[in-house]
């Protein structure tokens, strides 16, 4: 599918290819609506993404981790305010 970019985030399916080269030719504002636009779409397929067994195997540790010591560990407004201060 080949998208023809326009202003306020609206993609129309066209004809037209856009190729990389011709992407990052955009201004700034619009490669990063375009960007936006796209990780929105896959956020919205997020269920078709599939983990891989490390990342699982890696996500069932923490799980356990937190499960076991549930009050190891620090919020994240504490965490980012720790890091601003640094």
């Amino acid at each position: 599918m080949s998208l023809e970019f326009r202003r306020r985030r609206e993609y129309v399916d066209t004809r037209m290819s856009l190729s990389i080269d011709d992407l990052r030719e955009l201004p700034v504002p619009e490669r990063l609506e375009l960007v936006e636009s796209l990780w929105d779409s896959i956020a919205a397929d997020a269920d078709q993404l599939l983990l891989t067994d490390q990342q699982a195997e890696e996500l069932d540790r923490r799980l356990a981790a937190h499960e076991n010591n549930p009050g190891e560990g620090i919020s994240w407004p504490e965490l980012r305010d720790r890091l601003q201060n640094r």
